[in-house]
């Protein structure tokens, strides 16, 4: 039971909520238009707008959010999978705390989801470490 709470809902939920960040950002690149798009300050949008018209950025983003999105979600190398997010997850929480705090809530539980994932699969990470 301890396993099911500490590790496979926050893997799953991870999972999905980077399966549908990539889709959302393939849709963009498809449409020009987004599925999914939380409030967002101006400064946000600004930013969001300079990774969309660098070219290879974006597409290399949302490639990197649906590898490891699918990975957790899929548990095909997970740990592999939360090592290729953490980055993005890094920047999305610096993004929320220094250009939109109204999505604070989103950094909070990328933290939390990612910290219990982090410490179940910390003996694949301690060869990273010595």
């Amino acid at each position: 039971m301890k396993s099911i709470v500490l590790v496979t809902v926050p893997r799953v939920l991870l999972g999905l909520l980077f399966l549908v960040s990539a889709a959302d950002g393939f849709w963009w690149m498809a449409t020009g238009a987004h599925f999914i798009h939380p409030p967002t300050s101006e400064r946000g949008v600004v930013f969001e707008m300079a990774l969309q018209n660098s070219g290879f950025f974006w597409p290399l983003l949302k490639s990197v959010n649906l590898v490891g999105g699918l990975s957790l979600l899929l548990n095909i190398a997970p740990a592999l999978g939360l090592a290729l997010i953490a980055p993005v997850m890094a920047v999305i929480v610096l993004f929320h705390l220094a250009i939109n705090p109204q999505g604070i809530p989103v950094a909070v539980i990328l933290v939390v989801l990612g910290g219990l994932l982090v410490w179940a699969y910390r003996e694949r990470y301690a060869g990273l470490l010595r």
